[in-house]
């Protein structure tokens, strides 16, 4: 499981990248839900969001699934071409596949790498 250490992270696996302000979803929740063959993102650059609303729905061979905001903000931008290319979020979850970027986002409660990981694995028993 790939958890960059430079951003944070959310108990519904989405992450955030507080020096860039993008968010999308973790390489644990993709590994999760298997191929991933369709992405709608249901916010649009100008809107103003609160941490935990849902930003984005996926799904996959296996499953469908919400994706929330993990922090509130300026939606700046919506990754577009996701949709077109949903499959980029199994290859790279922290790079092309970001969903959203926020500016002058506040982060919520949200864990470092390491306390992610910890609770992933604890999931895993």
């Amino acid at each position: 499981m790939n958890t960059p250490a430079n951003l944070k992270y959310t108990k519904s696996d989405e992450w955030f990248d507080p020096a860039t302000g993008k968010a999308g979803i973790t390489d644990y929740a993709q590994g999760q839900l298997s191929d991933i063959v369709f992405v709608e993102i249901l916010v649009e650059a100008g809107e103003t969001i609160e941490a935990g609303k849902p930003i984005a729905s996926v799904e996959s061979v296996k499953a469908s699934a919400e994706i929330y905001a993990p922090a509130g903000g300026k939606v700046a931008a919506v990754n577009k071409g996701l949709a077109d290319k949903p499959e980029l979020i199994n290859s790279d979850p922290y790079g092309e596949a970001w969903m959203i970027q926020l500016e002058g986002a506040t982060a919520g409660d949200l864990m470092d790498a390491a306390a992610y990981e910890k609770y992933c694995a604890e999931r895993a028993h």
